[in-house]
Parts: structure tokens; sequence; C-alpha cells
């Protein structure tokens, strides 16, 4: 899926120069499920800018999905994350005057899918993530875990090679954190790779290897040890999830 090899990022102004990422080397199979850790500073947020084709080595390898993508223009960059990648931000980045089902289709009016597949594509990717009641809500009517499930389901519609989540969990609280990690586990067992950004170890162990980033440098790649599985949401916790966020609307309307 990825290949790095002797890769580097440096940032220059003027004279000085910092380099960012130095030597790495890394190989990231289909359907693994990885977390990217390290303090600020560590170089995790370049080096997932560079995977996810929104930033270009300075020197070095990077082959995604067979391809080498590192020294790519900026079309050729932006066909390449429509294409192959899916994101999902800590912010969510929906779009506050459109529904669930309308952010969620947005990026197959982008890559030119017609009316009645982009129709089913987006209400099968909004079920997936359990919101398949909640289509026409916009996104102040959605509390923040059911944000970022949308936005979940926005960065699958496209059917990438590989799902990139940075501080996915940064916004919620520990219930909401969990159920996108749970989501993340299902998706994964799907067959669905997906590489991640956190801060946070206890949702890394939710994941299957965890790499760790300090000062540039990989410092450790290992898989993680008594891993944190969580089953499916119930659609029972959904529907009681979907009845909070209606008493909350229907009283903010009232005031």
């Amino acid at each position: 899926m990825i290949k790095i090899e002797n890769l580097y990022k440096v940032y220059k102004n003027g004279k000085l120069e910092l380099e960012a990422l130095k030597n790495i080397n890394i190989t990231i199979e289909d359907e693994e499920f990885i977390a990217i850790m390290g303090p600020s500073g560590s170089g995790k947020s370049t080096f997932m800018n560079i995977l996810g084709c929104l930033d270009r080595p300075t020197k070095g390898l990077y082959e995604l999905d067979g391809e080498e993508v590192g020294n790519l223009g900026d079309d050729e960059l932006a066909t390449i994350r429509n294409r192959k990648i899916g994101f999902v931000f800590q912010s969510f980045n929906l779009i506050p005057k459109l529904d669930a089902f309308k952010n969620v289709e947005l990026p197959m009016i982008y890559a030119g899918l017609p009316a009645e597949e982009r129709k089913q594509k987006a209400l099968k990717a909004l079920d997936r993530v359990g919101l398949g009641e909640r289509i026409h809500h916009k996104p102040n009517e959605l509390s923040g875990g059911q944000k970022q499930r949308v936005a979940i389901a926005r960065a699958l519609v496209n059917e990438p090679s590989v799902l990139f989540a940075d501080e996915p969990t940064g916004n919620l609280d520990s219930k909401s954190s969990n159920e996108i990690m749970g989501i993340f586990q299902q998706l994964n067992n799907e067959g669905v790779t997906i590489v991640m950004v956190t801060h946070e170890l206890d949702i890394a162990e939710h994941t299957k290897r965890m790499i760790v980033c300090k000062d540039g440098e990989i410092i450790e790649d290992a898989l993680v040890e008594d891993r944190r599985i969580i089953e499916a949401i119930a659609e029972k916790d959904v529907e009681k999830e979907n009845d909070v966020v209606e008493e909350i609307v229907e009283a903010g309307e009232t005031e």
C-alpha cells in the first residue's frame, strides 16, 4: 500500500534549515490500522501531510498503491487525493449549510459521478456509520460524535485506498471517542486501511500497530499489545443519542 524509503523533509528560512523528517523508512500493507504518535515538534503532522499528499518530501521515495507520488505536481497530487485518499479531521470540516447527505455527497460531485450513483453511495456510507436516520440533519443538529461519523462517511464514499485520520477524537468526549474508534475498527475489519495521528495513548491502543516519532525520526514501530477492542455500535445506542440531540435542538428552537 505505502512504501517510504530514505525520506527527508527540510524547511528553509533564509539560511536556516530545519529537518522536520529525516531518514524515514516504512512500509504499510493493505488492511493495516496504524497510529502515528509523538510529542509536539516530533514530525508526526509533517509525516501525515506527506502521506496524505498535502505536502512533498524534500528527498526520498514515496509510493502509494504502487505509484511514485513524492515528486508529483499540485494538480497530479490533487488527483491522487481524490482517487486514492480519504481524510478525517479533528474539526470535522463539514459545511454548516449542508445536511449530512449533501456533505457526504460533495466529494462525488467533484469526482463527476452521476446523481443516482451519488445518492446510493451517500446513503450506504451514512448507514455504514449508524446515521441512516439522520441524513437530512445539518451539522448544528448533530452531536460531536455524529458530526465525526458524517466526516467518516464522506471520506469513504469514493472508496479510497487508504483512510487518513488526523486526531479524529480530539474534539470528542470519552464516550463519543470510543464510538468513533469502534467504527474505525469495524471499517478496518471490513478491509479499510487506516492511518491515524493521535497524541492519546489510550486511543492509539485501539489500533493494530503503533509508530512513535521524535525529533523527526521514527524511534519505535511495533504491534499493539493488549489491544482495546470495541464492539460495533448497537442500534439502540444510536437511537438514544439521536433522542438526546433532538431534545437539544427542540430546546434551542423554543428559546
